[in-house]
């Protein structure tokens, strides 16, 4: 059996395809922002506040981290709404990418923060700096600096496990996909294009993310 090629045939989609392509970019960069500064603030209370809030934040991250994102997913869809809290789609895919995020930056961001030595963070006091100074301009920055690649490498992982929102109907890429393929039933084109456009993406995402972090080291050394 001869399988001819028919790529012309998703021309007339092109309109689902860009939709679900902007979906996924908005979905990325507002949950991952959000996603880093929640992870930010957990872990600098994990590190610097009380003993019984680093012990809620632990249990919050080896729960997020030791459960698939579909469950996490589906558990704030399907789940939430037996307590009352029902949210829309797109609602349900933001608030799981940030949760999940979440947990995975507060321990990037955590480990970085306790490289820092104690010696910077003694010398900021005895300048007479805030706890709150110490932390945004001493420790932060260096934390910064030493996770960011991780960081970066997290929020592409996000990007791309991001697909599975398509299961409670959030029109992200993936779901263009579904239902481009249900309607003329060329899977290969489909999902060929749509992988090439994930490829491409994650390689944007990255030069992007890159260019941010020289642009902001830069000015920080430059500060």
């Amino acid at each position: 059996m001869i399988y001819h090629l028919r790529f012309d045939e998703l021309l007339p989609y092109w309109d689902v395809i860009a939709k679900g392509l902007m979906f996924t970019i908005v979905l990325t960069i507002i949950s991952s922002a959000a996603g880093v500064m929640l992870g930010t603030c957990a872990a600098c209370a994990r590190v610097f506040g009380a003993r019984w809030l680093d012990a809620v934040i632990a249990v919050y991250v080896e729960l997020i981290r030791n459960t698939p994102f579909i469950v996490q997913l589906f558990f704030i869809f399907f789940g939430l709404p037996a307590l009352g809290l029902k949210l829309t789609e797109t609602q349900a895919a933001f608030l799981a990418m940030v949760i999940n995020l979440g947990a995975y930056s507060t321990e990037i961001v955590r480990a970085g923060i306790v490289a820092i030595p104690k010696g910077h963070i003694e010398a900021g006091a005895s300048l007479a700096m805030s706890t709150s100074d110490i932390v945004r301009y001493v420790v932060l920055e260096q934390a910064f600096a030493k996770i960011y690649p991780a960081l970066c490498s997290q929020i592409i992982i996000v990007m791309l496990g991001s697909s599975v929102v398509s299961q409670i109907s959030a029109e992200d890429l993936t779901y263009a996909a579904n239902f481009i393929q249900s309607r003329n039933f060329r899977a290969f084109e489909v999902y060929f294009v749509s992988a090439a456009l994930y490829l491409i993406l994650a390689i944007a995402m990255r030069m992007v993310l890159g260019l941010i972090g020289r642009w902001w080291f830069r000015s920080l050394r430059h500060a």
